[in-house]
């Protein structure tokens, strides 16, 4: 008896000890999952440096929030179109040198007060296309240098809670701080600018019976206006871009940040570029402007683009250029005009005249589309056969006697009779030349 006792508590301890091994393998392999884990995700972000700067690229990550294992001297953090909803205290606080922080398009309803802890090296914040309703000038105290923050697309609700946050923006010295942002709610300040909006009646309890000043009576629900930091996405990795494609604008949007270097308009319904569109843009080096229904241009549209690079004019309804339109652009090296119903008459000349003096400008697409005998025809071959068409010189043919079919260049001389001379002194035989210049 004693026997099977030993034997039975012998098979116990075994499996004990097996299971405690088993279990030990798999919190083992479960902490190097997790680890696994960090590092892939923190693999699929992109790591760069440019001008002695380094970017940490994780954009479309479908982040959640801020992952262990970042590295922690990067100077510009790019985290847009993700998933984060709650921003916690302390989340970058280890990001010491953060100069940048792209947050937009995620879907952020909290932030916490001690959220930017740390980042006191901070000059650039954007939190525009999110979800919050609410937040206090405290969770900017961390931040004094901060100089650019972008709030605009948010649903705020313009209440007592907000009281803080709108009396900083509106310090003359933050002057871009906040711009375009807009009440959603309550209904007495819908679309109201937050910039312009009169705080003293946002903690005012009887808000409904106040005989509100002009400028802040009830609006309507706010309207779609083509300004582009309400519109457009807007980024700072690699350069500063603004991205406006299928926006469905009418015009070019207004309010263009001035640091933009490359403007994407694409898939839009502008028909017409206005005088002066861009002479605020003036560090400006690409504009796309393809797939819109562009069918004239102003002669002074694209002035100020001293610098643009790349010029994207393809899949529009253009027929010719004005003379003059592309006076400003001196660096230009790249031209896109396909898929454009170029009409092959004297007023296509023009572009081809200042193609000819810009032999380092690269451009595709130029065929003519009327009239019939000259569709499918490069434009410049139109241009040659257009100028080969000289007029025959019949008076050189009649002096001359020689075959007018003739081009070879041609020389001979006449006199002039007395009578037909001036007075004494120039009363002399003269002789002179004419050349045909074929």
């Amino acid at each position: 008896m004693r026997l099977l006792c030993g034997l039975l508590l012998l098979l116990c301890l075994v499996v004990w000890a097996a299971e405690a091994r088993k279990g030990g393998k798999g919190r083992r392999m479960r902490g190097r999952d997790r680890s696994s884990t960090v590092k892939r995700f923190a693999a699929d972000c992109k790591e760069s440096t440019v001008n002695g700067e380094k970017f940490f690229d994780c954009q479309d990550r479908h982040l959640t929030a801020v992952l262990l294992g970042w590295p922690e001297d990067i100077h510009h953090l790019l985290l847009a179109r993700n998933r984060i909803k709650v921003l916690r205290d302390n989340t970058f606080s280890q990001f010491r040198n953060l100069r940048s922080l792209d947050l937009q398009q995620n879907e952020i309803s909290r932030i916490e007060e001690g959220t930017f802890n740390g980042l006191s090296r901070l000059t650039t914040l954007l939190l525009q296309h999110n979800r919050l309703h609410v937040a206090s000038e405290g969770m900017l105290i961390p931040m004094p240098q901060l100089k650019y923050l972008r709030l605009h697309d948010n649903p705020w609700r313009c209440d007592c809670e907000l009281d803080s946050l709108v009396r900083f923006i509106q310090v003359p010295s933050n002057r871009n701080v906040g711009n375009y942002a807009r009440c959603a709610e309550p209904r007495e300040f819908s679309g109201r600018q937050l910039k312009k909006l009169d705080a003293e009646l946002l903690c005012s309890p009887q808000t409904d019976e106040l005989i509100l000043h002009p400028d802040n009576q009830p609006l309507p629900a706010p309207q779609k206006k083509s300004d582009a930091t309400s519109l457009c996405h807007t980024y700072v990795h690699p350069v500063p871009r603004l991205d406006c494609r299928k926006r469905d604008l009418k015009t070019v949007p207004a309010d263009i940040p001035l640091d933009i270097v490359r403007l994407d308009l694409s898939r839009n319904s502008i028909k017409q570029l206005r005088p002066k569109e861009f002479v605020s843009v003036k560090d400006l080096k690409l504009l796309n402007l393809s797939g819109n229904s562009l069918e004239s241009i102003d002669t002074a549209a694209f002035t100020g683009l001293l610098y643009l690079g790349e010029l994207d004019l393809s899949n529009n309804s253009l027929r010719y250029f004005q003379y003059g339109v592309l006076e400003d652009l001196y660096f230009l090296r790249k031209l896109s005009l396909k898929d454009n119903p170029w009409i092959c008459d004297y007023n296509i000349h023009y572009l081809i005249y200042w193609l000819k003096h810009h032999p380092g400008v690269s451009y595709t697409g130029l065929v003519c589309s009327e009239p019939e005998e000259f569709r499918g025809w490069p434009v410049e071959n139109y241009v040659k056969t257009y100028n080969a068409e000289c007029p025959k010189d019949k008076q050189l043919s009649q002096l001359s006697g020689t075959n007018p079919a003739d081009n070879a260049p041609q020389e001979f001389t006449a006199e002039i009779d007395e009578e037909e001379l001036g007075p004494i002194p120039y009363r002399a035989p003269k002789k002179f030349e004419i050349i045909r210049l074929t």
